[in-house]
């Protein structure tokens, strides 16, 4: 080998090496960049997260016997689809997740709300899962959302379709807020945050749930944490904490760490029942026997898919759910606000219509801000677009496990 051919391989050699060194920079300072943006959006979702259960909290909380080796259980096994089939869907999307434009909504004052409905039982929906309701005098507010997004980060997440119907400081005498679970859905941190500044407005939520509120520094005595059967008293209304099958967490480290529950609201002349986050199981006819029946129930119809049958009911079920637990009039809840699932906007409530049909069922459809009282249920109003698709109960059947 010539001195020059010596050069040229040498000079190669230290290319390539220079070529190596380079890319393990780029990839060093990609990994940084990685972990920066990760102790960011941590440090960003830190306080909205909340704070699992410890110490005698924890202990306390342990004791119930639907938890076992550090987490709440359902009575079932969950079964779930393929991760991968699952982040495939998420990543194309569903066509008319969302509407075009922002559904309507019926705009709600102060005034609206003096004074108490003349049947003694009015239910107002706000959007998704977020209920007013005025039974026998108390007026209680369910599962509070008037953020823009349910995550937490104010930039990232599903955003809802439309504005609150009311302002939040508008909507006046509350007796209790009542909490399902603690998923961003549900348990919306600024929302909760405003209403603590309520003097002495009381916070009733499942086991667990608890720990978020006193984290956002809400005095442990406003809280009351319920297991599933376990009542308490807000005025003349008796709240009870009834079973579902659900699961719970706000960070990646803490699935399962508080409960999920549905309610009952039982009053001097009224009952109603409200079925927080679940899918199907028979625990429902047991509700309707023991605390039944009801003048209304607000069931989830939504976010429902075959990928996680034992996480929602999906709208057939929901009718049936309404069924067990002896409901006379059913307002679908859990559609129509924020896009959560794959499938279109407008199909949960279009199947439900089409099960409440097949099945005899007293069905109420109010628009956002709308106020319904049971003793004179409206007739179905179709407020949202025609023509959008949407997949029938026979083409795309939902049906959760074990039944």
């Amino acid at each position: 080998m010539t001195r020059s051919d010596g050069t040229r391989s040498a000079g190669t050699r230290s290319a390539k090496r220079s070529r190596a060194r380079r890319w393990l920079r780029r990839v060093g300072y990609l990994f940084g960049a990685i972990v920066v943006l990760l102790g960011a959006l941590a440090i960003d979702a830190r306080v909205p997260a909340g704070k699992a259960p410890h110490g005698q909290h924890l202990t306390r909380i342990s004791r119930s016997k639907h938890f076992r080796e550090g987490r709440f259980f359902n009575a079932l096994p969950e079964v779930r689809g393929s991760y991968w089939t699952m982040l495939k869907r998420w990543v194309t999307g569903v066509e008319h997740g969302e509407p075009e434009q922002p559904p309507p909504v019926r705009k709600r004052a102060r005034a609206d709300f003096a004074s108490a409905p003349p049947s003694g039982l009015r239910v107002s929906w706000f959007g998704h899962s977020t209920l007013f309701v005025e039974i026998d005098g108390v007026r209680l507010l369910l599962d509070p959302v008037w953020g823009k997004r349910t995550s937490p980060f104010t930039w990232l997440g599903p955003q809802r379709f439309h504005q609150p119907p009311i302002a939040l400081a508008k909507l006046e005498r509350v007796d209790a807020v009542v909490i399902s679970h603690d998923h961003y859905d549900h348990l919306d941190h600024p929302t909760i945050i405003e209403l603590a500044k309520r003097k002495g407005l009381r916070f009733i939520v499942p086991l667990g749930v608890g720990s978020h509120l006193r984290y956002w520094d809400i005095a442990a005595e406003r809280i009351t944490e319920l297991d599933w059967w376990q009542r308490t008293k807000v005025k003349g209304i008796t709240l009870v904490s009834t079973p579902a099958r659900h699961f719970s967490g706000r960070w990646l480290t803490d699935k399962d760490k508080t409960l999920w529950s549905g309610w009952a609201m039982l009053g001097p002349k009224h009952r109603a029942y409200y079925s927080g986050d679940t899918a199907m199981f028979k625990r429902f006819s047991e509700i309707g026997r023991r605390l039944g029946p009801f003048d209304i129930t607000m069931i989830e119809v939504g976010a429902y898919d075959q990928l996680w049958p034992d996480v929602h009911l999906g709208p057939e079920q929901a009718v049936q759910a309404h069924r067990d637990v002896r409901g006379h009039v059913l307002l679908p809840v859990h559609w129509g606000t924020f896009n959560l699932a794959l499938h279109s906007w407008v199909e949960p409530i279009e199947r439900t219509i089409a099960a409440a049909k097949r099945a005899a069922v007293t069905l109420v459809t109010p628009r956002a801000g709308e106020s319904v009282e049971p003793s004179s249920p409206p007739p179905i109003a179709r407020w949202w677009p025609k023509g959008v698709p949407w997949r029938t109960a026979k083409k795309y059947p939902v049906r959760s496990t074990g039944l």
